[in-house]
């Protein structure tokens, strides 16, 4: 099994978490992609989606699901998003398309997190993977500073500007032994939008899938 259909195998079993008549928290990138396209087969059991990203947006449309205003929605079962690291806790790094943020406040509005991804994103100490930081333009100077300090090395994303219009600095060598206590320490920077850490609100599922098939693994 390639890691792609990996991806995909994680993305079909998440569907089974899509409450009927509900409207859907999609995530992005590849293993979301996938997602999107189950949900396109089964659109008319749903009544929409929020998208964290104006990728997802626009692949929601082509399949003629209706997109929601997250301003507009006051409750949404799931959220299904993918991730480029986890542990054990169920902590992740995500941001690796640069759509951290948005991510981070659809996340926060789901009743339940479920993340989809294959085994390779599986890890005992997160950080191997660069962290995403999300910054306002003026800032990325002093907060890339801030986060010299903190012992990582912030290298500017070569030309990209996220939906906001803002910066992505991806942190390297990092050994995230506390992801949440680093994530709030990066987020109290000046300039900091949000950074990738999710682990203040991980998530609550997690499918993983492997070459024997999809572990379902829940949050201690």
């Amino acid at each position: 099994m390639t890691q792609d259909e990996m991806k995909q195998a994680a993305a079909e079993a998440a569907l089974a978490f899509v409450e009927e008549g509900s409207i859907v928290g999609v995530g992005t990138g590849s293993t979301a992609n996938h997602f999107i396209d189950g949900l396109g087969r089964m659109k008319s059991r749903i009544r929409g989606a929020v998208a964290s990203s104006e990728a997802s947006a626009e692949r929601l449309a082509g399949h003629g699901i209706e997109l929601f205003d997250l301003n507009h929605v006051s409750e949404m079962p799931v959220y299904v998003d993918g991730a480029d690291e986890i542990d054990a806790s169920l902590a992740m790094i995500k941001g690796g398309g640069g759509a951290l943020t948005r991510e981070k406040i659809v996340a926060e509005v789901a009743t339940r997190f479920v993340c989809i991804c294959d085994e390779t994103k599986q890890v005992e100490v997160l950080g191997h993977y660069p962290l995403p930081v999300e910054v306002i333009p003026m800032a990325q100077a002093l907060v890339a500073r801030e986060l010299s300090a903190l012992g990582g090395r912030p290298v500017p994303r070569a030309g990209f500007v996220t939906d906001n219009g803002n910066l992505i600095l991806d942190v390297h060598g990092l050994e995230i032994r506390d992801p949440a206590g680093l994530e709030t320490a990066i987020n109290q920077i000046p300039g900091v939008v949000t950074n990738g850490l999710f682990a203040r609100r991980g998530a609550d599922v997690l499918l993983l899938a492997t070459p024997n098939g999809v572990r379902k693994l829940t949050a201690a």
